[in-house]
């Protein structure tokens, strides 16, 4: 029976075998493709509540096939059409910025090394005397904490113009130029404004000009709102695709994101990239310059993907592929030149749909692609490490991070809180990162493939860690590592300190929920309060700045919230309410600690219990947490820029 069994899985073996080696990698054909789309994406659209996408590929120096799911507008059951539809591509806008840009690199008219200062008509501050050059702004390295005010308006004749937000206020550089990548629209607008001062027309002009016109993309602008003749065309966008239809995004640092577009237009572009700048007669760039865009690479941390000129990589099982993606509020675009092999693929969709499912479905579908018809043969990311040397690193390693994307001078970084990330050691020599999961929600696998470089589980990407003196200090990993890192935070906003914060404010509610509570209970049972009335004023005005304290930081949890909720709130609006928060801040959290001390002097000099004392010097504890954090996350010391 056994030997029977053993025959029988042999024979199983060798028939598996022999069909892996008669399936061959099946041809990139339109047939094949649509028939894959045709599998992949109506039940991806529907499982994630997306209302519609398109799908253009590229293969040889022309669209393969181009194809639309769903609908670009629900209520009027209009389908998503390829080369009608036009779609907000988001930060996909910033690759015709780039491309403007190098235009005027190929002229001798721009400098990559040069200082920024010297093509703008405003200063950007040296830091620690280093310049921002233009490579900077192409790489996401300046240096920028982000900037979030402007960000999207709605109506076109209260947005102001992308050069007044330039000049209306400068980010913080929080990092040395060339450094540390920290992506920023900023930086992006900057470029944009450096094209427009240099050409002598508006941004939009030149666009239209010099990259849109002479590819032929005649549905493709980056004027907003659209012009008249666009309008109807394009696309409705929806947080998901069960939800109301959203109005039209008004991009605030236009070159960042402003562009709206068909799939068709787009595949034109992609074209004109894959071929070194040209389609068919027009040349939008040199060979020389497009490779340079293509080929320059900056290399932080080994291994994984790196920022380029503009564009960054997504290299894919050693195959090369240059890439950008782009989001809005209600669009979710992603741009993929396997640059090696002739071919380019965009998708783009109208909804984010439930959680982050547009962007989990856009990398599922590249990696989807890549697997079916540019399969790479043997290839490996490395033979691994060590049981004992995995357990070690993967203690290193583990702990929280901040994202350098982020805002640090103002009141803004409080985000800092829930935007953080930690990385987990598994206890088995392979480690988790809390913002890559499994469909379950559970933090995938990734295993040691070389020192401090680790590969995911099921998956070619990779993660690679910084050392300094025996220290993790940061990490990145593909798909974000071109244009953002995690590092170890500040002594002072170290990842302890939000559970200690958080059990403060747990100790001002119940030390104003004691407050009913025990005047309750003394009437109930007869109980006289003997305290003096220096005693009880004192406990009085602790329990008042215990409850100001609470309702100030769920006033900012709540006005925060409602600011990101809609990214249009990000604006001017806010600004009278901001101030009122910012002063009554100062006064709830100096008060607070003033009336803290005050009770703990009464509660010692008048000889109350041990529990009396204890209690005392935790609310001293709790109001100094809370005005530390005031400070540590400027809720109190800046404005109304952010």
């Amino acid at each position: 029976m056994l030997a029977a069994l053993k025959r029988a899985a042999i024979a199983a073996a060798l028939l598996c075998a022999s069909a892996v080696l008669a399936d061959p990698t099946p041809e990139l054909t339109k047939a094949d493709v649509d028939a894959w789309l045709d599998g992949f994406m109506p039940y991806a659209l529907r499982h994630a509540d997306i209302a519609g996408a398109v799908v253009v590929v590229v293969k040889e120096g022309s669209i393969l096939t181009q194809r639309g799911f769903g609908y670009a507008d629900l209520a009027a059951h209009e389908p998503m059409d390829p080369e009608r539809t036009l779609l907000r591509v988001g930060s996909i806008s910033k690759l015709f910025t780039w491309t403007a840009l190098m235009q005027l690199v190929e002229r001798g008219q721009v400098a990559l090394e040069a200082d920024v200062n010297s093509y703008l008509d405003f200063q950007i501050p040296p830091l620690a005397g280093q310049p921002v050059t233009v490579r900077n702004l192409m790489t996401h390295t300046p240096g920028f904490e982000e900037q979030l005010k402007n960000a999207v308006a709605y109506d076109p004749a209260t947005a102001p113009k992308f050069e007044a937000l330039l000049k209306r206020w400068t980010p913080e550089r929080i990092f040395a130029p060339g450094t540390t990548p920290a992506y920023s629209n900023y930086a992006t607008a900057l470029a944009g404004y450096i094209v427009q001062r240099i050409s002598g027309v508006p941004l939009e002009d030149y666009m239209d000009a010099h990259v849109l016109g002479p590819l032929g993309m005649t549905s493709s602008t980056f004027r907003q709102p659209l012009p008249r003749e666009l309008q109807p065309r394009m696309a409705k966008g929806y947080a998901t695709a069960s939800g109301p239809a959203r109005p039209f995004e008004i991009i605030g640092l236009a070159p960042a994101g402003a562009l709206s577009a068909s799939a068709t237009d787009i595949s034109k572009f992609m074209l004109a990239h894959l071929n070194q700048g040209r389609l068919g007669e027009a040349e939008i760039l040199r060979s020389e310059t497009a490779q340079l865009m293509h080929r320059t690479p900056l290399t932080i941390l080994p291994r994984i993907d790196r920022m380029l000129l503009g564009f960054w990589e997504a290299n894919y099982q050693g195959r090369r592929v240059i890439a950008h993606g782009g989001d809005t509020q209600w669009f979710h675009s992603d741009l993929r030149l396997y640059i090696d092999d002739g071919v380019g693929m965009f998708v783009s969709c109208n909804s984010m749909g439930k959680g982050m499912a547009a962007i989990d479905m856009r990398i599922e579908l590249f990696e989807e692609f890549a697997n079916r018809y540019l399969r790479v043969p043997e290839w490996s990311a490395g033979r691994g490490v060590d049981e004992r040397t995995a357990g070690e690193h993967a203690h290193l390693i583990a702990g929280h991070y901040v994202n350098s994307r982020r805002s640090e001078s103002s009141f803004m970084s409080l985000l800092a809180l829930v935007s953080g990330i930690d990385v987990i050691d598994n206890r088995d020599g392979t480690i988790g990162v809390s913002m890559v999961r499994n469909r379950s929600g559970q933090p995938r696998r990734w295993r040691e493939v070389e020192p401090f470089v680790w590969q995911l589980d099921g998956s070619s990407r990779l993660l690679s860690a910084e050392v300094r003196d025996g220290t993790v200090t940061r990490f990145s990993f593909d798909e974000v590592s071109p244009f953002m890192m995690f590092e170890r935070p500040a002594p002072s906003r170290a990842g302890w300190f939000t559970p200690v914060f958080l059990a403060s404010l747990i100790a001002m509610v119940a030390t104003a929920v004691a407050w009913p509570v025990g005047a309750l209970a003394r009437r109930r049972y007869g109980v006289v309060d003997t305290r003096s009335a220096a005693d009880a004023n004192a406990h009085r005005w602790l329990r008042i700045a215990a409850i100001t304290t609470v309702v100030m930081w769920l006033a900012w949890i709540a006005t925060i919230g409602t600011m990101t909720s809609d990214l249009a709130n990000l604006s001017e609006k806010f600004d009278a309410w901001l101030w009122v928060l910012h002063v009554l801040s100062v006064v709830t959290v100096l008060g607070g600690v003033m009336a803290a001390l005050w009770h703990a002097e009464r509660v010692f000099r008048g000889g109350r219990r041990w529990y009396a004392k204890t209690w005392a010097v935790a609310t001293v504890l709790a109001m100094n947490v809370s005005l530390w954090m005031a400070v540590a996350y400027n809720v109190i010391t800046s404005g109304v820029n952010y």
